[in-house]
C-alpha cells in the first residue's frame, strides 16, 4: 500500500504505531491514541503533559512555528506549556546566519509564550530542500481534558478563522499568490501567522469549566480536527459549513489556489467541545483571551456530516488530506 502525503491514514496509525508502546507502566495515564494531542504521565499527584510536533512545509519564520506547534498541543489540555526540546535538521550549505535567526527566534517565541527551552539537537542534515523542526512540549498540572472527552450533545466551537496557517504558508511561499494578489494583500495573508498561538485562549476556555475537551487544528484543518475528535470520542457530528468563520484574506488565497479552507492546515484555530447550553461563558472567556469563539457543530452519536452551504450533507469517512500537501505535490509552492 502506497501513502500519501501528510499524516498516515488512522487505520495505518491504529495497526502499526498506536500500540507499539514498548514496556507497560502503571503511570502511563494517557496513551497514544487517534486524535489526542498530547500523552500524559502519573507523578504522585502532579500529570507530565507531552506533545512532540514537526514544522516540515514552510521555509520562513521557522523558529516561530516550531514553538508554536507544540505548545498548541499542550495547552488544549487546558495547561500552560511551561518547557521545550527541539531537534533541527537543517539543508547541506545552511549557514551560521541561518542557525542564528532561527535559535533567536525560537528563544523570542518561547519567552513571550513564558516557556524554558531546556535542550536539543541541532545538524545539517543531506537531502534536505528545506528545514525541519521537531519540537517537544511539557507541561506540569494536577487536570486537564483531551480531545476524546467530547460528549454527546456537545456544541462544537471553533476560535480566530479556518485555515489561519495555511494562509500564512501559501501568501508566503505561493509564486502564484505573490502575482496575483497585490502587496497589500499579500502582506495581510501573511500576518496570519501572527495569530498562531492557542494557548491563551486555551487556558481561558479551560478555566469555565464548560470544556470537555479540545484539539488543535493543524493537518486537514478545521474538518480534519473534527473527524479526529469525534474518532477519538466515538461519536459523530455535524458540521455546519455556512457557520465556520472564513477570513477575507483565506478566501482570496483559496479561492486563487482552488483549495478548500476547511481542509487547510489551521494551526492557530481552537476546536472546543463545549456543554450544551454553556457556549456564551466559553465564547465570553475566550474573547477576554483576545480572540473569538464561533458554534459551528454538535457532536453527537451516529455519522460523521459536513452539511454544505447549500445546504448538501455529505459524509466524512475519512480523514481529509491537507490542502498544502496538495498545492505542494503539484509544486504549487
Amino acid at each position: 500500500m502506497e501513502l500519501r502525503l501528510g499524516k498516515l491514514p488512522p487505520e495505518i496509525l491504529e495497526r502499526y504505531l498506536l500500540g507499539m508502546t514498548g514496556a507497560p507502566s502503571k503511570d502511563l495515564a494517557v496513551a497514544p491514541s487517534l486524535g489526542v494531542d498530547f500523552g500524559v504521565v502519573k507523578h504522585g499527584d502532579t500529570r507530565l503533559i507531552v506533545s512532540s510536533d514537526p514544522v516540515t512545509g514552510v521555509k520562513e519564520r521557522v523558529g516561530w512555528y516550531a514553538v508554536n506547534v507544540s505548545a498548541n498541543d499542550v495547552a488544549t489540555s487546558g495547561n500552560r506549556p511551561q518547557f521545550l526540546q527541539s531537534i533541527i535538521l537543517l539543508p547541506e550549505h545552511s549557514s551560521v546566519e541561518d542557525v542564528a535567526a532561527m535559535s533567536s527566534e525560537m528563544h523570542k517565541t518561547a519567552s513571550d509564550l513564558g516557556i524554558t527551552i531546556v535542550g536539543g539537537h541541532t545538524e545539517l542534515t543531506p537531502g534536505l530542500r528545506r528545514p525541519i523542526v521537531i519540537t517537544t512540549a511539557f507541561a506540569f498540572a494536577s487536570a486537564y481534558v483531551t480531545a476524546a472527552g467530547a460528549r454527546d450533545g456537545d456544541s462544537v466551537m471553533v476560535t480566530k478563522t479556518a485555515g489561519v496557517e495555511g494562509t500564512a504558508i501559501c501568501a508566503s511561499e505561493s509564486r502564484l499568490v505573490a502575482r496575483k494578489m497585490g502587496p497589500k494583500a499579500v502582506a495581510a495573508a501573511r500576518g496570519y501567522i501572527d495569530r498562531m498561538s492557542v494557548v491563551d485562549e486555551a487556558v481561558s476556555a479551560y478555566g469555565t469549566g464548560a470544556v470537555h475537551a479540545m484539539h488543535d487544528c493543524t493537518e486537514g484543518g478545521v474538518l480534519g480536527a473534527v473527524y479526529e475528535m469525534s474518532r477519538a470520542a466515538g461519536l459523530g457530528f455535524e458540521l455546519r459549513e455556512g457557520d465556520v468563520p472564513v477570513g477575507k484574506e483565506t478566501e482570496a488565497v483559496c479561492s486563487l489556489l482552488k483549495l478548500d479552507p476547511l481542509r487547510l492546515i489551521s494551526s492557530g484555530t481552537l476546536l472546543i467541545s463545549v456543554e450544551r447550553g454553556r457556549e456564551r461563558e466559553v465564547a465570553d472567556a475566550v474573547r477576554e483571551a483576545g480572540s473569538k469563539a464561533t458554534v459551528v457543530g454538535t457532536f453527537r452519536k451516529g455519522g460523521r456530516l459536513l452539511v454544505r452551504r447549500g445546504g448538501s450533507v455529505e459524509k466524512v469517512t475519512d480523514a481529509p488530506t491537507d490542502e498544502l500537501w496538495k498545492l505542494i505535490g503539484n509544486r504549487g509552492i
